[in-house]
């Protein structure tokens, strides 16, 4: 649970498809401004240093923007739209076939063999649950909105709908399989804060 609360102070719920925007000024208070571009939330660092520059990187998924502290929110947003733009066409969604050497890396680091035959690949009809599997069929389907999410959860995602191909439920057994993969709390964290993932009662409770 610590590590979904660090997760949560920096990563927003916000509606799906609209980024939220941190601001940390000089007094480290923060406040919300929402810009249409997709996927990457962003992260705004003023500085009474900068006089004229705004600067932009990709931090762990995090779109980190550099600006001169008396830049409004309102002369940002075009800025940050601009940026947005620019990062998602270096930063291509990733294809099917990187989808399933991912899985195939999963399969071997975590499963030891055990899984059947599968397939899986991106489709475009789940935004409010991040994959499903049909274990009768082998089929593994992962929402196009992980493809430009950290790696980190992409991988999490997969090693999950893998499990479901031993498992059908979420029961201690599954559980112990999910949790194999070293970084499955972080990832939970960054699902629960983006609205992918929620805990009711303490438990994992994950949409299919």
């Amino acid at each position: 649970m610590k590590v979904f609360a660090q997760v949560l102070t920096t990563v927003l719920k916000v509606v799906p498809s609209i980024p939220p925007v941190y601001d940390h000024g000089d007094s480290m208070e923060s406040k919300d401004m929402m810009s249409k571009q997709k996927e990457w939330p962003v992260e705004i660092i003023r500085s009474r240093r900068r006089r004229k520059t705004v600067s932009a990187a990709l931090q762990n998924g995090v779109l980190v923007v550099r600006a001169p502290a008396r830049m409004s929110d309102g002369d940002l947003r075009p800025i940050i739209a601009n940026f947005q733009k620019r990062m998602a066409k270096r930063h291509l969604p990733h294809t099917d076939a990187e989808l399933a050497a991912l899985a195939g890396e999963m399969e071997r680091l975590y499963f030891n063999g055990r899984l059947p035959p599968y397939t899986i690949r991106y489709v475009t009809n789940q935004n409010k649950r991040f994959g499903s599997c049909t274990p009768a069929q082998g089929t593994i389907r992962i929402s196009h909105r992980l493809a430009s999410m950290p790696h980190f959860v992409r991988a999490y995602v997969v090693v999950h709908e893998l499990a479901h191909l031993l498992e059908a439920n979420h029961g201690r057994r599954f559980w112990q399989l999910v949790n194999a993969y070293p970084l499955t709390e972080r990832a939970r964290g960054y699902l629960m804060a983006v609205g992918l993932e929620e805990m009711e009662g303490g438990e994992p409770n994950v949409t299919h």
